[in-house]
């Protein structure tokens, strides 16, 4: 799978004894997500999602084989699901507008502080539901967790592939080699 993916939902738990699934859907309109095809997963293997129409949480799932597909059909078929991460080609998403980015844009900027000084790169976002953070590579080799607020990242320049941050205090002790309280 290449890297220019981007990660569009997750398999949860099964949802009754036919198949379904819960299905966690990070597009802004969560039923947007069965309009994306194929799925892909973190394998290669290619996926096709239905949602059920009474809810839109509950989805079936089928694996593309060749020119057909083959449906999961059974509770134990989908328990084999639960965490499958589905991601679609970034190229068959819509660009951005000059204002906005997907957080996957985000990997690999690099990081500043307000004066300048560098404090590494975008390693990976990290998003469990309470709020992004980003997970920062930093000069020295380690890595640290800066929430993606406004307040903590208020400049991103995507065009110059930067950001700046205001890290919160903990960070710039650790940074200047102090005890972090």
């Amino acid at each position: 799978m290449s890297d220019s993916r981007i990660l569009m939902g997750v398999v949860g738990r099964p949802h009754g004894v036919r198949g379904l699934v819960h299905v966690t859907s990070y597009t802004e309109d969560p039923a947007a997500l069965a309009h994306y095809f194929p799925l892909f997963d973190e394998q290669g293997r290619k996926w096709r999602l239905a949602w059920r129409a009474e809810v839109q949480q509950n989805a079936g799932v089928a694996e593309l084989i060749d020119a057909g597909g083959a449906r999961v059909a059974d509770r134990s078929q989908a328990e084999k699901l639960t965490n499958l991460r589905l991601y679609v080609a970034r190229d068959a998403l819509p660009e951005p507008e000059d204002d906005e980015f997907y957080l996957a844009d985000l990997v690999g900027l690099g990081v500043r502080l307000a004066d300048g000084a560098m404090l590494g790169k975008v390693l990976q976002v990290h998003d469990y539901g309470a709020g992004a953070s980003l997970e920062i590579g930093g000069v020295d080799g380690g890595s640290r967790l800066v929430p993606f607020t406004r307040a903590a990242v208020p400049v991103i320049d995507m065009a110059a592939r930067i950001i700046e941050i205001v890290p919160p205090e903990e960070l710039v002790a650790d940074r200047d080699g102090e005890e972090a309280p």
